[in-house]
């Protein structure tokens, strides 16, 4: 007998519509060994649909005030989403999802009507209000604090095992 969500999952194999999908993080300049692995996992991405990563440069106005430091990003991170997005907010708060709820949250958002599919990564201080309500769903990968670049690392593999969830394939055990 399948769970709810594997029944969930076999129903939509194969009709998940693929959805440009784009990650949004606030951050300063990546380390090399970051940069490479989100290339690695856009290329096996690219296998399923679009994908786009964005960087929004941390504290753009330079300050020492946090309050001004989060209301810039959050401005900065609101001008790069636009009205059809379907918004995935990832936040330590966030409802705590495994991977294939992932894998259901991309094929619902796919239903939807959004033509793309934006998650938003914060910097050191976390996202604004703004982006906060303005997000379809918020979740959370961890109940450890991760900092961007590893919090976009570990999106990005679980994206792709979302993906391989979806098609049936054997990545994910």
């Amino acid at each position: 007998m399948l769970s709810e969500s594997e029944a969930h999952i076999s129903r939509n194999l194969y009709s998940v519509r693929a959805m440009p999908m784009r990650v949004l993080t606030v951050g300063k300049k990546r380390s090399q060994g970051t940069q490479l692995l989100v290339e690695e996992y856009k290329e096996k991405l690219g296998h399923y649909c679009d994908v786009e990563d964005t960087l929004i440069k941390s504290n753009p106005k330079l300050t020492s005030d946090v309050k001004v430091q989060i209301e810039a990003e959050d401005a900065s991170m609101m001008q790069q989403l636009k009205a059809e997005d379907f918004v995935v907010v990832l936040d330590e708060n966030g409802k705590d999802v495994m991977s294939e709820q992932i894998a259901d949250l991309i094929g619902d958002a796919g239903n939807t009507g959004s033509s793309r599919l934006t998650f938003c990564i914060g910097g050191p201080y976390g996202l604004g209000i703004q982006v906060r309500e303005r997000a379809d769903a918020t979740i959370r990968l961890s109940s450890l604090v991760l900092n961007h670049q590893v919090a976009l690392i570990l999106l990005m593999e679980q994206l792709y095992r979302a993906w391989t969830i979806i098609k049936g394939q054997k990545y994910h055990h």
